[in-house]
């Protein structure tokens, strides 16, 4: 992640993603605060990212796109409820990023039969290279 602009960006996206059901509950907005917290975005900033959002940039690295479709993945099995809205969503958000459909529907489904929800990340680009080839 190089940019400040593009830290806010991202937070913005998920944020916006975490309200497709209708509102954002106390464990997405834990997973929101340590997202933030990773990117380095000062609690003030975050905080006002729900009321003025910032602008959406384009994210150009592939990894730095896999590592945003999976931050979302993580936000959208936060609640424990996997609405059908949030599956629509991040697939088509996944596919705006240019990633492979194929690839998505394959790291959801590793984090469902994963206990812990989360998938390898060896696992994880594995699935991405594969449909590359």
């Amino acid at each position: 992640m190089n940019t400040y602009e593009e830290k806010l960006s991202l937070l913005s996206e998920m944020i916006a993603f975490a309200r497709i059901d209708g509102k954002v509950n106390e464990r997405e907005l834990r997973f929101l605060n340590i997202v933030a917290s990773q990117l380095r975005v000062e609690k003030n900033a975050f905080e006002s990212l729900f009321s003025h959002p910032a602008e959406k940039k384009i994210i150009k690295s592939e990894h730095q796109r896999i590592l945003q479709f999976y931050r979302l993945a993580l936000l959208m099995h936060a609640d424990g409820v996997l609405h059908d809205n949030e599956q629509v969503a991040i697939r088509e958000m996944g596919i705006n990023m240019g990633l492979s459909p194929y690839a998505m529907k394959g790291v959801l489904q590793e984090m469902q039969r994963s206990p812990s929800g989360l998938v390898d990340p060896e696992i994880m680009l594995a699935l991405f290279k594969a449909q590359q080839n």
